[in-house]
């Protein structure tokens, strides 16, 4: 499994996903709070961001711990914006161990995470082709082909997850995705919480702080985060 992070909001920066709060991801890669599978996630991390000077957000990703890499720190000082996405991976039995394998996953103006697993073959038959042999990989892809094909990102995850959910009845699948705008995420075998405020919206694997205020999203929903508000659909 593994765990990740999104904001959608006012301006801010990466620490404050991942550094600065008391169980901020740098701490749920080695100890995390509510992981049901697995304890540690040392198999590589990645972040992404929008700029407005770019069409397509800048991810930076490594196939390393995310403690190890000495320039994370201070990148994520000064790397700032309304929609940030962040992930530390714990790599399935199997699956390759390369920075092609990390989220986040991207395509155009999307990022994408993927929290848990599911059977490479199944992964595979819904799409053509994937950047990584590893099933993550396939399933952002087949997230990005209904996204270019011209379905909401909301809908778009949703249909992978009802898809590859009932080929596989023990797949865990937790997908954060952005665009930019927009937040959706799949809660599918793991836990995934929201933490509403003035200036935007946390979601996350599980809470980066003991601040009042987080909720946690039910099993089996989907969660769709804009300037709109927060709306919930069941999967």
């Amino acid at each position: 499994m593994c765990r990740h992070v999104a904001w959608l909001g006012r301006p801010r920066t990466l620490a404050s996903l991942i550094h600065e709060p008391g169980n901020g991801l740098l701490q749920q890669s080695y100890a995390p709070r509510l992981q049901r599978y697995g304890k540690v996630n040392a198999d590589g991390f990645g972040v992404g961001w929008y700029d407005p000077a770019r069409a397509e957000p800048v991810r930076y990703r490594r196939a390393v711990p995310i403690w190890t890499d000495a320039n994370l720190p201070a990148l994520a000082q000064v790397a700032r914006s309304g929609c940030l996405l962040a992930a530390v991976r714990s790599a399935t039995v199997g699956m390759p161990i390369e920075e092609t394998a990390t989220a986040p996953f991207t395509d155009g103006p999307w990022l994408l995470s993927h929290n848990g697993r599911v059977a490479r073959e199944v992964a595979r038959e819904l799409s053509d082709e994937a950047e990584s042999l590893c099933d993550s990989a396939w399933l952002a892809a087949a997230v990005f082909a209904r996204r270019r094909a011209g379905h909401p990102l909301g809908d778009a995850l949703a249909e992978v997850v009802a898809h590859a959910g009932a080929k596989d009845p023990e797949a865990r699948l937790n997908l954060l995705a952005c665009d930019g705008a927009s937040i959706a995420a799949t809660v599918w075998g793991d836990t995934f919480f929201l933490h509403l405020g003035d200036d935007g919206v946390l979601a996350a694997s599980e809470p980066l702080d003991n601040r009042p205020g987080w909720q946690a999203v039910p099993e089996r929903n989907l969660v769709v985060a804009s300037s709109g508000g927060v709306r919930f659909q069941p999967l």
